[in-house]
């Protein structure tokens, strides 16, 4: 008895085990939604392949049944080697059908292509339908007269399914819309023409066809506001005046110090002169003892040069009178 009962229970958990492995490998529910949908899968080929190929079946079978329903053919195999590619199926399934209804001609494979490039496929389709609106940051440019205008300009792009393998995306169609400001303000005579004529950047910028080589087609280029900013030309004459002072006080000081030093040389080559005479002068007096000594000066010959020196100290004190007083102020 007891071993009728315990192979009961190894029967049961065998079909237990059995009933677990049927259905994970075998959806029947989702083969019972397909087959009412309208969608043909085959239980062994398709379902029970998908797990061995290690797709969910879940994914593409709903989006096999949300194509049919939309009334879109796709291929069970596209879609598997889609999923093992990396893609999104579930977006790329919807961005089909919302191409469909919009008539915008969006094949399978462009679809696909868009999605493995890492873009939105989904979001790109509904911005095919409903353009978007993207702003510029604050562009600041500087007009012939020398006064800076800052504008901020509105670009309502669309998507160009075409183009969005490969194209250049938002940030490059802002920066070619802020380089084509830039100029067109640069190229005004005045401030006041921009001011007066915003239409006249817009205009201009729409002209150059900065949508080439991008994923997006400008329709328009609104300049939503235009604010005045710094004189620019003053700020840089002011600048340059600053800078030509300084340079004038380098030079006048450079000229102040080499008179200086020039004088300071001339008062250091008067110093050794007057050195030198002193040292002259002091020789004299070697020279009158010397002289006594070998008897070649007499007591009357050294009295008149005494006589002599004398005379020409009064002179010198008569022809500089002012010189003596201050002398003896001093």
């Amino acid at each position: 008895m007891e071993a009728i009962t315990g192979l009961s229970l190894v029967i049961i958990l065998a079909v237990f085990l059995f009933l677990i492995f049927f259905f994970y490998f075998i959806p029947v529910r989702l083969y019972i939604a397909a087959i009412a949908s309208g969608v043909k899968v085959k239980i062994f080929q398709d379902l029970i392949g998908m797990r061995l190929r290690r797709v969910p079946p879940s994914v593409i079978v709903n989006s096999l049944i949300t194509a049919t329903k939309a009334g879109i053919v796709i291929e069970q195999g596209k879609l598997e080697a889609h999923y093992l590619a990396g893609g999104n199926v579930i977006k790329v399934v919807n961005a089909l059908i919302s191409a469909d209804k919009a008539n915008l001609g969006l094949t399978f494979e462009r679809a696909a292509a868009i999605d493995l490039a890492g873009r939105d496929v989904l979001e790109a389709v509904k911005m095919s339908v409903i353009p978007k609106v993207i702003e510029t940051p604050v562009v600041a440019a500087v007009a012939k007269d020398g006064i800076q205008l800052k504008a901020i300009a509105r670009v309502t792009v669309r998507a160009n399914i075409e183009r969005l393998v490969g194209g250049a995306g938002e940030t490059t169609v802002l920066a070619r819309v802020g380089e084509g400001i830039v100029s067109t303000i640069g190229s005004s005579q005045t401030h006041k023409e921009v001011l007066e004529n915003p239409d006249k950047i817009s205009k201009s910028v729409l002209a150059k066809g900065l949508d080439a080589g991008t994923a997006f087609e400008i329709l328009s280029i609104d300049i939503a506001d235009v604010d005045i900013g710094q004189n620019i030309g003053a700020i840089l004459q002011t600048d340059q005046a600053e800078a030509d002072l300084k340079v004038a006080r380098a030079k006048a000081e450079e000229r102040r110090a080499a008179a200086v030093a020039s004088e300071q040389e001339n008062i250091a080559e008067v110093a050794k002169q007057r050195a030198r005479v002193v040292e002259a002068e002091a020789e004299v007096p070697k020279a009158i003892a010397e002289a006594f000594r070998k008897g070649n000066l007499g007591i009357m010959d050294y009295y008149h040069i005494k006589n002599i020196q004398a005379d020409t100290d009064m002179r010198d004190a008569i022809a500089k009178p002012e010189d003596k007083k201050k002398g003896t102020d001093g």
